[in-house]
């Protein structure tokens, strides 16, 4: 039987990108790797494909490990703190299962950026694409064992860190209504009732637009930011629309009709903000959403 490979590629394209993007947190490079999977695809032949599945999926694993080793030093000297570029699709957009959409989360892709690359690509690969160690290993060329180790190191610093539960959706956003309230109130006790005395917020505006340039950690430290941004007038105005953001509640934030970040929480169990995402860089916000 002759394998249609456009039918066979364009079937498993979803996959593809899935692993790419979150291997890269970047679309662009994402779909290039993708891309060059495609051709490589096209010229492969017939006995270098066992499995159509596997053949790929170890291209683009490994098209994404080389652009992840390149991208990591550069993320080593990004000003400020980095985080993905968000997906944000209509609020009512289905993301598959709620296991991939919590390995698709913000929340979750800033835990990789912890790992070493070989770490994140054991550890996506076998933990959330189940993947075979024998075929882990003939992608990152290593032995099983090394490869077992990987993923038990990149285990032990990210899956006790991962939220296993789910929130439910309207609480979700009840809490993101709350906290966009509360930092425009200029009131930080608004903030520090919502927040986890440990909360932690992130902005990423990579040296393009004002951010602060570490994470700030505490409720106490979070308040008296959004507090002194109002003061300033650094703060003005906005609106917010509801999106979903890779695979969960988030809000687009305009000043007017500038679309100045996207913002998306995590919540703990009580459904209290444990950590705060905000993406300013222009190079990562959405250019198809309108007010």
């Amino acid at each position: 039987m002759i394998l249609d490979r456009e039918a066979t590629f364009v079937e498993l394209r979803p996959l593809l990108f899935s692993l790419a993007y979150r291997m890269l947190g970047v679309r662009a490079d994402a779909e290039d790797a993708v891309q060059e999977a495609y051709l490589r695809w096209q010229e492969a032949t017939e006995a270098e494909i066992r499995s159509p599945q596997a053949y790929l999926t170890t291209v683009v694993a490994r098209l994404s490990l080389d652009a992840l080793k390149s991208a990591h030093r550069k993320r080593e000297v990004y000003v400020g703190p980095w985080l993905p570029e968000p997906i944000v699709e209509p609020i009512d957009a289905m993301s598959g299962s709620l296991e991939m959409a919590q390995t698709l989360s913000i929340a979750f892709l800033h835990l990789l950026e912890s790992l070493s690359p070989p770490e994140r690509a054991a550890f996506l690969l076998r933990e959330v694409f189940e993947v075979p160690y024998t075929e882990i290993a003939a992608i990152l060329e290593s032995s099983e064992a090394n490869c077992r180790q990987l993923v038990t190191r990149a285990r032990k610093g990210i899956r006790e860190q991962r939220r296993r539960f789910a929130v439910d959706r309207s609480h979700h956003r009840k809490v993101l209504e709350n906290f966009l309230a509360a930092c425009a109130s200029g009131d930080p006790s608004q903030l520090m009732s919502i927040l986890q005395q440990d909360a932690v917020l992130y902005t990423d505006g990579g040296g393009k637009v004002a951010a602060a340039l570490n994470p700030i950690y505490g409720a106490d430290r979070i308040s008296r930011f959004f507090a002194g941004l109002l003061k300033k007038g650094a703060l003005p105005p906005y609106q917010a629309k509801f999106v979903q953001v890779n695979g969960e509640m988030g809000a687009l934030i305009y000043y007017g009709s500038h679309l100045a970040s996207v913002v998306t929480l995590e919540l703990d169990e009580s459904g209290t903000i444990q950590n705060i995402f905000a993406v300013s860089n222009p190079e990562k916000l959405p250019q198809s959403f309108f007010m």
